[in-house]
C-alpha cells in the first residue's frame, strides 16, 4: 500500500525512482480506506533529507500511511526555506487538537547542549506531554530518544569522547520482542552522536526495558516502555548510504579532528564507496513498529484513543 504525502513534496521524485508507492492527497481522498495517521516532529536541519529517509521506510509497508510534518514554532529552522515549511509543514498549534496512530520525534543537532538550554526545549516538552494522550505509539530517534528519556523518566545524557560515529554491531537483549521480529542475532546500525545514556540509569526505571545494545562504545540502542508503546532508539537506521560520509567530509572540511566512521568504508579507506550493512534492519525496524505497535492495536476510530490508551 502507498504512503500518502502532500502534493509536490520534494521527496516524492526520489521515492518514485525507488519504486516506493506514493499516493497524492487528491487520489487518497477517493479511497474508502482509513490510513494510519503518523505525525513527525522534524528537528533535523535539512528537513527534506530526513523527510525522504523516513518516508522511504514508512512507505515500504502493506499499510496505507498518511503523514503530517511539524516544526518548532519557538525556533525558526535556518537550513530549510520558509517556503518549504509553509507548504509542507505545520506547527504544534495546527495539530494539537488531533489524534494520531503514531508519532516520530527525530534527532537534532543540539545534543552537546543541556536540554534546558535548547531554544525549543519547552515547546518539545509540551509536545511530548501531549503525545501521551494523543498518539497511540511514539518513536524517538537519537537526540529525540535522549530528550524523551529525560522528560518522561529523568534519565540524563552524558558526553562521550571520541564521538560515537560509524556502523556498529548490535544484539537483541529480549527474545521474541515484536519490534525486532525477523532480525538476525547480530545486526548493524549507524550511530552519530557526542553523548550517551547509561545502562545503569535505565535499569533503575522498572517501566523501561532495554531491547538492544551495541558492541563497544555505542552502548544502548533501543529502550522501550512496552506498556505505553514508547520507543527510544539512539541510532540512525534511517540513514542513507552516504549520510555518514557527508557528516565526515563536512567535519574534516571544517578542520575538526574527526575519526573515520567505524565499520563504514571498505578497508577503512574514505576514498572507497561505503558498504551498506543496515538497509534491511531499517526496513524491518520501521515495518515492525508500524505493524505490531500501531496498526494491530490502534482503534479504528481515533476519537476513542483516550480510552484504548488506558488513560481516559
Amino acid at each position: 500500500m502507498p504512503i500518502k504525502i502532500p502534493n509536490n513534496l520534494p521527496a516524492t521524485s526520489i521515492l518514485e525512482k525507488e519504486n516506493i508507492f506514493v499516493m497524492y492527497d487528491d487520489r487518497a481522498y477517493s479511497q474508502d480506506i482509513r490510513p494510519l495517521k503518523i505525525l513527525i516532529l522534524n528537528l533535523m536541519p535539512i528537513k527534506s533529507v530526513t523527510e525522504t529517509q523516513l518516508l522511504r521506510l514508512l512507505g515500504n509497508s502493506p499499510l496505507q500511511v498518511e503523514v503530517d510534518f511539524i516544526y518548532t514554532a519557538s525556533y525558526t529552522p535556518q537550513n530549510t526555506s520558509q517556503e518549504h515549511l509553509t507548504q509542507f509543514y505545520g506547527t504544534f498549534a495546527d495539530v494539537k487538537h488531533k489524534n494520531y496512530d503514531g508519532f516520530i520525534i527525530t534527532g537534532a543537532p543540539v545534543e552537546q547542549m543541556d536540554f534546558e538550554e535548547v531554544d525549543y526545549w519547552e515547546e518539545v516538552c509540551g509536545i511530548m506531554e501531549w503525545s501521551k494522550t494523543h498518539a497511540y505509539s511514539t518513536f524517538h530517534i537519537c537526540w529525540g530518544s535522549q530528550a524523551g528519556l529525560y522528560y518522561h523518566y529523568g534519565i540524563k545524557k552524558y558526553p562521550v569522547s571520541p564521538k560515537v560515529f560509524g556502523v556498529y554491531k548490535h544484539k537483541r537483549n529480549v527474545d521474541y520482542e515484536p519490534l525486532f521480529r525477523g532480525f538476525d542475532d547480530e545486526f548493524y546500525v549507524p550511530h552519530s552522536r557526542h553523548t550517551e545514556v547509561r545502562k545503569e540509569d535505565i535499569e533503575k526505571i522498572p517501566e523501561l526495558t532495554i531491547l538492544s545494545e551495541a558492541e563497544g562504545e555505542a552502548g544502548i540502542y533501543a529502550v522501550a516502555n512496552l506498556e505505553k508503546r514508547q520507543f527510544f532508539i539512539t541510532g540512525h537506521a534511517e540513514y542513507d548510504p552516504m549520510t555518514l560520509k557527508a557528516e565526515y567530509d563536512r567535519d574534516i572540511k571544517a578542520g575538526m579532528d574527526m575519526h573515520i566512521p567505524c565499520n563504514y568504508y571498505p578497508n577503512n579507506d574514505p576514498t572507497q564507496v561505503p558498504l551498506v550493512k543496515w538497509r534491511s534492519v531499517a526496513n524491518l525496524l520501521f515495518g515492525n513498529w508500524l505493524n505490531y505497535y500501531v496498526y494491530q492495536e490502534t482503534p479504528f476510530d481515533l476519537t476513542k484513543l483516550f480510552y484504548n490508551n488506558g488513560i481516559g
